[in-house]
């Protein structure tokens, strides 16, 4: 009976001892969070709903960028066009919402998705079909995105329809829900279907190892389009959010977002390698990096530190990520 009982309990064991070791730096990322968010409100008593508001609609354009990047990364790739095309994007949304009401600006941000998202498969195209390494093309396509948006508009100007606005600003279901947080339900609804569909292992193959992916019969050019394609779509949702929680179009919007959306997925846990990672750690590593600023604030020091933080972070987090793989070989 006892030995029926242990050889029933090993293989859950086993899964367990499994899931932690493939979900521990996330969940690390989202204990290290919670610290910071404890931090915070023990600094600063009276923190509450504003607050809290305040920090949802600073991390949501970064968790899309980091999500763009994720993408891109996930395939073995780099991506250092995701801020110019968020900027695009945003641009785009302001010249063709101004005066109109939600319904129309719905429309426009579904045809702003596709156009950009069809400016991202452009980027995967121009890779594969020249077989130039992706951080050469990106930079370049970076100049010319960025062109685009200051033809588009050539200074910031607000308009974005305040319905509009209102997708992401206030908190209709509870003052602890945001708006902005009910937004990150894009997530799972675009990263489930794709993570177990065909196309995502296709993905997961190229980045860990290209040649054995090509053995296996994986398409590797369809692989990295529709990687840089789906990047292109959460950039585009970065630049949408971006209209949403400022309110204005700028052409130089994204400018922040292209190191930011690496750092936050360095943090999160994606192997800059390929292949290694998923969403989750991302978006609270990018709420990590939009609170860290505001957390220097209460504490009375200048915010303009929170980029050496950040960049502490990084160096950290990359050097236990090679020690892990030290430790692993050995």
């Amino acid at each position: 009976m006892a030995a029926t009982a242990a050889a029933a309990s090993r293989p859950a064991g086993i899964q367990f001892g499994r899931g932690i070791r493939r979900f521990g730096w996330t969940i690390a990322v989202y204990v290290l969070f919670g610290v910071l968010m404890v931090v915070t409100v023990i600094i600063k008593p009276d923190y509450g709903s504003f607050e809290w508001n305040t920090l949802t609609l600073a991390a949501l354009p970064l968790a899309f960028a980091a999500a763009a990047q994720t993408m891109v990364v996930l395939s073995g790739g780099i991506d250092l066009s995701v801020g110019p095309l968020m900027a695009l994007a945003n641009v785009l949304a302001l010249r063709a919402m101004v005066g109109h009401d939600l319904k129309y600006s719905l429309g426009v941000a579904l045809i702003v998705l596709f156009e950009v998202t069809l400016a991202g498969a452009l980027n995967g195209v121009i890779i594969v079909v020249t077989r130039v390494p992706d951080i050469v093309i990106t930079l370049a396509t970076s100049f010319i995105w960025a062109g685009l948006a200051l033809l588009v508009l050539a200074r910031p100007t607000p308009g974005i329809p305040l319905d509009f606005q209102n997708l992401a600003q206030g908190s209709t279901l509870s003052p602890w829900l945001p708006n902005a947080l009910l937004l990150l339900v894009v997530f799972p609804l675009v990263w489930i279907p794709l993570r177990r569909s065909r196309a995502g292992l296709a993905i997961y193959a190229v980045g860990s190892d290209r040649n054995a992916a090509f053995r296996s019969g994986v398409n590797l050019a369809l692989a990295r389009v529709v990687a840089y394609a789906v990047g292109g779509f959460f950039a585009a949702c970065g630049g949408l959010a971006l209209s949403m929680t400022t309110g204005v179009g700028s052409p130089l919007a994204g400018t922040y977002y292209t190191l930011s959306g690496v750092s936050a997925i360095v943090l999160g846990g994606v192997s800059l390698a390929g292949g290694r990672g998923g969403m989750l750690g991302p978006i609270a590593a990018a709420y990590i990096l939009s609170l860290i600023p505001a957390l220097l604030i209460y504490l009375g020091i200048d915010p303009n530190y929170g980029q050496m933080i950040q960049g502490v972070l990084i160096v950290i987090v990359v050097m236990v990520g090679g020690l892990g793989t030290v430790l692993r070989r050995t």
